[in-house]
């Protein structure tokens, strides 16, 4: 399969089929996705790429912190790196 876009799948990027939240309150790829597609990687760096993606980063910045492993100012860095990436596009 190419990268063409005739070839990739309806799915391709969408972050919602291809990382969903679990019911745990954690993302996870689908076992399809995981094991079967030949596009993952180009795949959920496109789904990374969007909007949806930046607050999929937030939130593993805001565990980080509830979990104690990243301090208020290491948070508020890796924020506003995120938001700068974003507002770059």
């Amino acid at each position: 399969m190419d990268n063409d876009k005739q070839d990739l799948p309806d799915c391709f990027g969408d972050l919602n089929q291809v990382f969903p939240m679990t019911e745990s309150g954690l993302r996870e790829t689908p076992e399809a996705c995981f094991y079967h597609c030949p596009v993952k990687t180009p795949c959920l760096k496109r789904a990374m790429g969007t909007d949806d993606g930046t607050q999929v980063e937030e939130e593993l910045i805001d565990r980080g912190h509830q979990a104690g492993m990243v301090n208020f100012f290491e948070r508020w860095s890796r924020k506003k790196q995120v938001h700068r990436r974003r507002n770059k596009k």
